[in-house]
């Protein structure tokens, strides 16, 4: 069954959508600022988001903005009547949709359905395999463990999420502020430094020769990537 996030600072209106979708069966998830939508959406594995645009903090626009830079997720706009340049630019920065507030219980599951359809139908709900192999690194998500040319490898949780998630996009180039973001599940201010530890790390563990790595590359002024 598909998780939902429900962003709107009005405690009542999440509440109200809560009630609708709960009979439905989904996982649902709340959050009342666009920055507590962010740190939800690292956390957990989304299907669509409800977000509002006028929040405290980070407001729906931004955050919409913020997450199709890491995913494609539906997400449907929650709007007052008065919005409508707000709806445009939303629409305009990735949004599927909107709903207008006040809401209609059958139209707001109508809408949710249609997204959830469409992201099925293109392939967004199917399973991430739960062993990634490349070259001969295994990683196996299920029982968390990594193994080179068949030796098992120890690695630390963040060692092994940074391996997760390059090696679930080979050939993917991400930033140092990226990395940190979706690892540490915050926002990078000056923390990237960090990342680079680790990564020099990982490379002892997994390359023949770490100062000439065939599967962690550094694509210089831009990040790192997995060599597929």
């Amino acid at each position: 069954m598909a998780n939902i996030l429900i962003c709107d600072d009005e405690r009542d209106i999440v509440s109200a959508l809560k009630i609708y979708l709960a009979s439905e069966g989904y996982t649902l998830f709340e959050a009342y600022t666009g920055r507590e939508a962010l740190e939800i959406a690292h956390k957990h594995e989304l299907h669509l988001i409800l977000m509002d645009i006028m929040m405290p903090e980070m407001d729906g626009i931004s955050a919409t903005a913020k997450l199709r830079e890491e995913c494609n997720v539906p997400i449907i706009l929650l709007t007052a009547k008065s919005e409508d340049t707000d709806k445009v630019l939303g629409l305009n920065v990735g949004a599927d949709d909107y709903i207008t507030k006040p809401f209609n219980p059958i139209e707001v599951l109508a809408r949710v359905r249609s997204q959830l359809r469409r992201y099925t139908t293109l392939g967004g709900l199917e399973q991430k395999p739960s062993k990634l192999v490349i070259g001969g690194i295994v990683l196996d998500d299920e029982t968390k463990a990594v193994t080179v040319d068949s030796e098992p490898v120890n690695l630390t949780p963040i060692e092994y999420n940074i391996l997760l998630l390059l090696m679930r996009h080979p050939g993917r180039v991400y930033s140092s502020a990226q990395i940190y973001e979706q690892v540490w599940n915050e926002t990078a201010f000056g923390s990237e430094g960090a990342v680079a530890v680790h990564i020099r790390h990982l490379r002892e563990k997994l390359e023949i020769d770490p100062s000439n790595p065939r599967y962690l590359k550094v694509v210089w002024g831009l990040g790192y990537k997995m060599e597929p």
